[in-house]
């Protein structure tokens, strides 16, 4: 197993990856393109982000994307864990407990204040490893609004 920050030599193999998680949460339209465009702000050193690349044997299993921001209520810098995802074959593997240990030794190497993340109500399993690993649900409730 290897966790790698992705870069120009690996972000294709990460792409596909990427499109089985927006199918996962119903994305009504997957633009492979966008996805490329997107995602190679990140296959570099930025102050915005962060995408890493786990693999098993040089095989493309899973990733985790980070972005940082503030929280006014701390005054600090925090990042948010904004996707975490290991491909159906290799869950319950122990695979996405590496990738969110490797994202919270890599949000402390940045000496963030903190690693927060959202999953969906139903997304029990996901829910199990977050309570696993020590991780507090938040009581704030989460709104959006398309703009």
């Amino acid at each position: 197993m290897k966790i790698e920050h992705v870069n120009k030599d690996n972000l294709e193999s990460i792409l596909p990856l990427i499109a089985e998680y927006q199918r996962f949460y119903a994305v009504a339209e997957i633009d492979m393109e966008r996805n490329r465009k997107f995602f190679t702000q990140f296959a570099q050193e930025n102050d915005r982000g962060a995408l890493h690349l786990l693999t098993l044997d040089q095989l493309a299993i899973g990733f985790s994307t980070i972005y940082f921001t503030y929280s006014s209520t701390l005054a600090k810098e925090v990042a948010v864990l904004n996707d975490l995802y290991v491909t159906s074959a290799h869950r319950g593997k122990g695979y996405g407990k590496a990738l969110l240990q490797h994202a919270r030794s890599f949000v402390q190497s940045k000496g963030l204040a903190r690693l927060q993340w959202l999953t969906a109500h139903d997304n029990v399993t996901a829910q199990q490893l977050y309570d696993s690993l020590g991780a507090r649900k938040s009581q704030w409730c989460f709104y959006a609004m398309d703009v």
